[in-house]
């Protein structure tokens, strides 16, 4: 299923391309993941009963990977007073759509002159005021003398949610969740796909932002709370919680 998807710079990737482009990721490029969300939304928030069941295509409706995607998205609808219904008792359903694409990304990293080559670095020779390091640092004052091109794999993972009131076709709700990594597994970006898309649902109509959620020891979400920079770069005051 192809979405329109943004791309993002993988931490890792970000890593070995030396953090030169590590402003969409915090932490020392090791610590949280960025997610792009766009909301369009008809929502009337009138309902008094938040009633739903998944919608699939024919290929989803067999699909354990589908479940445990669903399973996912009910965990965090369940936070909005969200329940599952059987689909003819149901007032909305809930269609996925997701995908994961391949691409490159290239960095152009500097190379250095070594001016202590019979030393290696930590052989140099100290004195002066600087240890030997001059005013410079370790590499003195003739700077790059070149550059090189290296080439890293991402992965663009997108998440996109339709709800759309069953009885009339009405499409209420649509949000799209985008990130990547140098991982190619959707399942393990899906978690932070989920809480962005549906963090501090309902959005208003055409809402573009960042979500940032921190990474745990084990790779999930962590359990610190994430600020949600505005699309100019300010910190917003609706911002979601990575721990609810």
């Amino acid at each position: 299923m192809n979405l329109s998807m943004i791309p993002h710079l993988s931490c890792r990737a970000l890593v070995r391309a030396a953090c030169v482009l590590g402003a969409l990721w915090l932490g020392g490029c090791t610590t949280y993941v960025q997610t792009q969300v766009t909301a369009f939304s008809d929502w009337s928030g009138s309902d008094a009963t938040r009633t739903y069941a998944f919608a699939r295509k024919d290929e989803q409706r067999n699909s354990i990977e589908q479940t445990t995607y669903e399973t996912l998205v009910a965990n965090e609808l369940a936070k909005y007073a969200f329940t599952q219904a059987p689909e003819a008792s149901a007032r909305y359903q809930v269609a996925l759509a997701y995908s994961v694409r391949g691409d490159l990304i290239t960095v152009r990293q500097p190379v250095y002159y070594d001016p202590w080559p019979m030393y290696g670095y930590y052989g140099r020779p100290f004195w002066g005021p600087w240890g030997g390091l001059g005013p410079y640092g370790p590499y003195g004052p003739w700077g790059p003398t070149g550059y090189v091109d290296q080439s890293y794999p991402v992965y663009i993972h997108a998440l996109q949610l339709r709800m759309t009131d069953r009885a009339t076709g009405r499409e209420v709700y649509k949000v799209t969740a985008v990130n990547s990594t140098d991982d190619a597994s959707l399942y393990r970006a899906m978690p932070f796909l989920t809480r962005s898309a549906l963090a501090d649902f309902p959005l208003g109509n055409g809402t573009v932002r960042t979500v940032t959620l921190p990474v745990d020891k084990s790779g999930g979400i962590g359990n610190e709370t994430a600020a949600s920079p505005d699309t100019n770069g300010h910190n917003s005051a609706t911002a979601p919680k990575a721990v609810e």
